[in-house]
């Protein structure tokens, strides 16, 4: 019965907006389990690949390489700000140093996908892994919620938002789907700066693998997120060899709805046993993290 029920949400998910697919997967969670959670969190990291990768068939590289131009400037500070802060406050706050690490990486870079890959380079175990997940999937639903109100609230326009949802809220299907709630121009802004962002996971999985030393000088596996590659490849396609309308409608569409399917699943893993299982410590530092890049970024964004 309760199978035939997340089935059923799952498919009635892909009909809604992001927003509410995410709600209705943090309500069965809460009120029936996160059961599932085992087969989702891989469907939904393969799921969001193909969303990205789909969207990028209806954005013009030009003119998104145009517009996120001053991401680039803020993503380097940001990233460099929070993984130098978060090695501060790891110690400050007692959270043991792979698990502090990992939580700086996804606060960092891009959630989930950074945890994911830095995990295997510094070789943590899989209770730091699952807690630092759990602690970057939590701050993304509140994300995901707050941030288009927020935005609302300070009446910033359609660049300023998706500049600072691409630099404050830690996952991909968070930004993209938060950006897409406040329209579509700030929608494009951020999956291109986010993505772009991403690419840091490269250079930080290389100098991880210098700083954690494996035991008989071993170095872990680092892990390329392929899917960027697939992204830009699909943006220049729809530059320089635009495809029939009809075709890319579809496309976009299809992206779209395997979007609000991806944040359904990810919602459907913020069970209650998951959020006390990071520990307050932990949890601490993800927020307070998060709160310095979201109001830092911001503050340089209004002033800007």
């Amino acid at each position: 019965m309760k199978k035939a029920l997340f089935l059923s949400l799952a498919v009635a998910s892909i009909f809604i907006s992001p927003a509410l697919s995410l709600l209705l997967g943090v309500i069965f969670a809460l009120t029936l389990g996160s059961e599932f959670d085992k087969y989702t969190s891989k469907a939904s990291s393969y799921l969001l690949k193909i969303a990205v990768v789909g969207l990028g068939f209806g954005m013009n590289i030009i003119d998104s390489l145009q517009s996120s131009s001053e991401g680039i400037i803020f993503t380097i500070f940001s990233v460099v700000l929070v993984m130098f802060s978060g090695v501060l406050l790891s110690k400050y706050f007692g959270v043991g140093r792979k698990l502090g690490y990992l939580i700086s990486s996804g606060t960092a870079i891009c959630g989930g996908s950074a945890i994911a890959a830095i995990a295997p380079v510094i070789k943590s175990d899989s209770k730091e892994t699952s807690m630092s997940l759990a602690v970057v999937f939590t701050l993304n639903a509140v994300a995901m919620l707050i941030f288009p109100t927020i935005g609302e609230i300070l009446e910033l326009t359609q660049q300023q938002f998706g500049m600072w949802a691409a630099i404050a809220i830690h996952d991909t299907s968070a930004v993209v789907g938060a950006a897409k709630m406040y329209g579509e121009e700030a929608l494009q802004i951020a999956t291109t700066v986010k993505l772009s962002r991403a690419l840091w996971i490269i250079p930080l999985s290389i100098v991880s693998t210098f700083v954690f030393k494996a035991k008989d000088g071993e170095k872990g596996k680092i892990s390329i997120p392929w899917f960027i590659l697939l992204f830009v490849v699909a943006m220049t396609i729809n530059t320089y060899f635009p495809i029939n309308d009809v075709v890319s409608n579809i496309l976009k569409s299809a992206s779209h709805k395997i979007l609000s399917l991806t944040l359904f699943f990810i919602g459907s893993t913020l069970s209650l046993t998951t959020i006390r299982s990071a520990g307050i410590k932990p949890i601490l530092l993800g927020v307070t993290l998060w709160i310095l890049i979201s109001v830092v970024t911001l503050v340089v964004i209004l002033v800007l």
